[in-house]
Formats: C-alpha cells, sequence, structure tokens
C-alpha cells in the first residue's frame, strides 16, 4: 500500500522518505550553498549551544505543499534529528502572506545546512498547488466542475514529474499524463494518443484510432482531431466510423493556425480572434456532432490553456467538458524564506522581520527515515 493511501484512511499522519527517496548527498552538503556549510562549521566550534529558531513563510495566497517533504528531509539528514522541535502546518492548506508555515527549533548545526533545500521544496510544491488549485477553480466557473488533466511532462526536467504530481494532486488534479507523476499518489498515468500516431497513417484518423482501439480495446476512445487542422470534418468522420465507442475528441490547435472549417465559412469571421483553439469553433463542433446524433462524445481541449483562459471559456458557456493543462501549472511563482528568528528562546532576527507565531501549527512528532 503506498504511503499515501495509509496516509488517506488515518494510519500515519505524513509522508516519510519511503516516498520521497532523497538523494543521500544531501546529508554530505552537496545541495546546500557553501555559505550555510560554512556558517554550520562555525556555529558548532563557536557557539554549540546555541538554540535557534527558524521560520518559513510566503507572501501569497496559496495552497501548501511540500511540508511532509521538508519533515522527512530534517528527519533524516538533521544531526540529532530527533532532538528538533518542528511545528508545522499540513500539505493542502491554505495558507496567507506572511503566515509561518514551519519552524524548527535546534541547535543550527544540526539542521541550518538545509534551509536552502527546504525553501525550495516549499516553494516549487507550493507553486505547482496553487497553480492548479486556481485552475480547478476556473474550470468550475460556469457552476459544474470540469476535470483538469495535468499535462506537465513536456514543459519540466523528468525528474521533477514526481513531486510535481504530488502537488497537482494536492491542488485537485487527479487525471495526470505519465505514470511518473502519479508516483507518489497515485498508480497509472493516462492518456490518448499524440500527433505522431497520426503522422504514421498519413493523416488518416480513422484508421489511427482503429489500430488504437484494437490494441487498447479497455481504454475509452478518445481522438486527437486537430491533426490535418479540419477538427468538425475528422471528429465526424471517427464519429461515424466509432459510433458509441468514441468516448470523446481532443483539440490542441496551434495558436498560429485557422481551422479550414472558418476557411471554409470566411462570413463567421470578422468579430473574434479565429486561430487556435476559440470557443466559435467549440460550439460549432459541438453543434455538429449533435445534429448527427453524437451528443455522447465529450469535447476535450489543450494548447496553451491558462487559469485565465479557462475562465474566459467558462464564462462564455463554451461546452468543453475536459482541459489539458501543461506549462501554466509549472510556474514558479511563489518563494518560501527561512529566518532565523529567536536565539535561546529570545527575539533575534535581521531588520524587518521578526517572530510570527502560529496557533495553527503543529507538534511534529519525529518519525525514523529509512
Amino acid at each position: 500500500m503506498k504511503e499515501i493511501e495509509q496516509k488517506l484512511n488515518g494510519k500515519i499522519e505524513r509522508l516519510t522518505n519511503k516516498t520521497f527517496k532523497f538523494d543521500e548527498r544531501i546529508k554530505e552538503g552537496w545541495f546546500s550553498a557553501v555559505y550555510f556549510l560554512k556558517t554550520r562549521e562555525i556555529a558548532a566550534k563557536k557557539l554549540p549551544n546555541n538554540q535557534v529558531t527558524m521560520q518559513f513563510f510566503q507572501k501569497n495566497d496559496a495552497v501548501l505543499c511540500g511540508s511532509d517533504e521538508a519533515i522527512a528531509l530534517l528527519h533524516k539528514f538533521a544531526d540529532n534529528a530527533e532532538t528538533l522541535e518542528i511545528h508545522s502546518l499540513k500539505d493542502g492548506d491554505k495558507i496567507r502572506p506572511y503566515e509561518s508555515v514551519l519552524t524548527v527549533s535546534g541547535a543550527y548545526h544540526q539542521f541550518g545546512f538545509l534551509e536552502g533545500i527546504i525553501d525550495g521544496i516549499l516553494s516549487r510544491r507550493t507553486s505547482v498547488a496553487t497553480n492548479v488549485y486556481n485552475v480547478v477553480k476556473a474550470a468550475r466557473t460556469s457552476g459544474k466542475q470540469k476535470p483538469v488533466i495535468f499535462m506537465g511532462d513536456r514543459d519540466d526536467h523528468y525528474t521533477q514529474q514526481a513531486g510535481d504530481g504530488y502537488a497537482a494532486f494536492i491542488g485537485g488534479s487527479t487525471a495526470q499524463a505519465t505514470h511518473a507523476m502519479n508516483e507518489w499518489w497515485g498508480k497509472e498515468g493516462m492518456g490518448t494518443m499524440p500527433h505522431a500516431l497520426i503522422q504514421m497513417f498519413r493523416g488518416d484518423i480513422v484508421a489511427a484510432c482503429k489500430a488504437y482501439h484494437e490494441l487498447f480495446p479497455e481504454d475509452d476512445l478518445a481522438a486527437l482531431v486537430d491533426y490535418n487542422n479540419d477538427v468538425i470534418t475528422d471528429s465526424l468522420k471517427v464519429a461515424h466510423a466509432f459510433g458509441n465507442e468514441l468516448k470523446s475528441v481532443r483539440l490542441d490547435t496551434s495558436r498560429t493556425l485557422v481551422d479550414k472549417y472558418f476557411l471554409r465559412n470566411h462570413h463567421l469571421m470578422g468579430t473574434f480572434d479565429p486561430r487556435g483553439v476559440n470557443p466559435e469553433l467549440i460550439f460549432a463542433l459541438r453543434n455538429a456532432l449533435d445534429e448527427e446524433g453524437f451528443s455522447h462524445v465529450k469535447i476535450m481541449v489543450s494548447g496553451g490553456f491558462t487559469e485565465d483562459r479557462i475562465v474566459e471559456f467558462e464564462k462564455l458557456g463554451v461546452p468543453v467538458d475536459m482541459y489539458g493543462v501543461g506549462r501554466s501549472l509549472l510556474k514558479l511563482n511563489i518563494g518560501f524564506t527561512g529566518d532565523n528568528v529567536l536565539l535561546n528562546g529570545t527575539q533575534e532576527a535581521k531588520e524587518g522581520r521578526r517572530y510570527r507565531p502560529n496557533p495553527r501549527l503543529e507538534k511534529v512528532p519525529y518519525t525514523e527515515q529509512t
């Protein structure tokens, strides 16, 4: 059983290194800024009895993610980690600007070298979780929650997929493109077909779908219909070929192209931007499918979708059933800061910073990390 299942079932409080699989070189300081390593040495030799409290915060309304990971990091790599006093919020908590989300108390040389790594964990995970949360919220603007598929595999380094997938899950996305994105929280990735499959059938969308359906008959058949830049024609071709077996079509038209539907019906243009996946194209596709008896076929859109663009589609009542979103979910726009704010129990911090007690913080018991 995955740790996330144990956590969701109340058997454990937080995820551990069994999930995160940290690089052992963290202990050596390999990923820590050198000035932290030098400060650790000075503190150990000159001020070994000093006790500090380090406090972590950020400056936005956000969805916290990365707290389990940061705590597991401390418990695995801090010296005598069992003696540290840690208080923290939990992954998925809504947080406010400047709110303390994590405090760590102990001798600086025990854990101070981990400050930058903790900042990075919290910044990346919280950024992705918050981005996904905002997009999922946008996708229910019309009053009905539309699924959001996390498709960030091509927009970032592959080594980040497991952590980003977990952060997306915390933000509210439960459908993701790769198995790695599901590693920490789910089971398997999901997906249909790329343009490459259609290319190998020389643009014959029906032939490509037949091959797909023959090899993966248990999958819901979802056709990618923008390869020939004629989404209504190709959607109807597939719908007539497969009938009720066709569950959905996906549009991923480039923002530099105008679909052939508008070139055949140029009288419709002049009052909107006809490029890419636009509302008028979706309305026309929905009408065409419905008129020919394929109202059961759902419409998924992808390609450059953002929170604002989804809100626009939803407010217009565009008949989209699912959104595929990638790059915009991976923008790192939330930065965390760790500050030493208490020294031997008294206030001591750089100018402009101060200890900010937070009654929402929970004391975290030590958990041995394997």
